[in-house]
């Protein structure tokens, strides 16, 4: 064999063993919300705990979002206690069980306008509504990854550092919220948060969460 010969070898050798180019390559932001989207109406169980230096011991909360239209979020709580947190024009709904229903503006509720506005885009697959409220950085394979958002807008990022959504395939697992001050906010979706209920308060909800994501 020639010197040639054993040079296109070697190279021919090389390149079988190299993984094709879609694997070798990040996820696209745009594919994975073009995956994560949902028609209305949608629905999908979450389990979500708060810590805060307020509390004798982290807030385990589990309940369902719903979209019943395309305008409206609708988050149920119905553990610990039975709440209803309705999402519509502009304004926010509370209902819960033996209170009288509390309604405000989001503009008093920054957090709550960014679930609005993130929900919608995720769940309609709407990637230009995402990017038009905040920065989208991928990271992982396409088959776990993770999405970073960081506010644009400056009141809110002075409340808000980011949001991290870890997924698998087109499957949205766990929405970790990072507030500028205190520890993350971590609500396991889907899968993650049938493994959590099914696991009760054995359940370590930070490994769930990432559990399947990017590193």
């Amino acid at each position: 064999m020639s010197h040639r010969e054993r040079r296109l070898a070697a190279c021919l050798v090389l390149f079988a063993a190299l993984p094709p180019a879609w694997a070798q390559a990040g996820p696209d932001s745009a594919a994975i919300l073009r995956g994560l989207a949902r028609p209305v109406p949608a629905a999908t169980p979450f389990v979500e705990v708060r810590e805060s230096p307020m509390l004798k011991a982290p807030l385990r909360l589990s309940g369902e979002y719903r979209r019943p239209d395309a305008d409206t979020l609708v988050r149920e709580v119905r553990a610990p206690y039975a709440e209803t947190t309705t999402i519509r024009d502009g304004h926010a709904v509370l209902a819960r069980e033996g209170r009288p229903e509390r309604r405000f503006a989001l503009t008093r509720a920054p957090e709550l306008a960014a679930l609005q506005t993130s929900f919608g885009a995720l769940l309609s697959g709407d990637v230009e509504a995402l990017r038009r409220h905040y920065t989208v950085d991928a990271q992982g394979t396409p088959a776990h990854w993770a999405l970073r958002l960081v506010p644009r807008d400056r009141a809110l990022a002075d409340r808000l550092q980011g949001i991290v959504l870890h997924g698998d395939g087109g499957e949205l697992r766990c929405i970790e919220t990072l507030p500028a001050k205190g520890p993350a906010q971590r609500t396991l979706m889907a899968g993650a948060a049938q493994a959590a209920l099914a696991a009760g308060e054995a359940a370590d909800i930070a490994a769930l969460c990432r559990a399947h994501a990017a590193g």
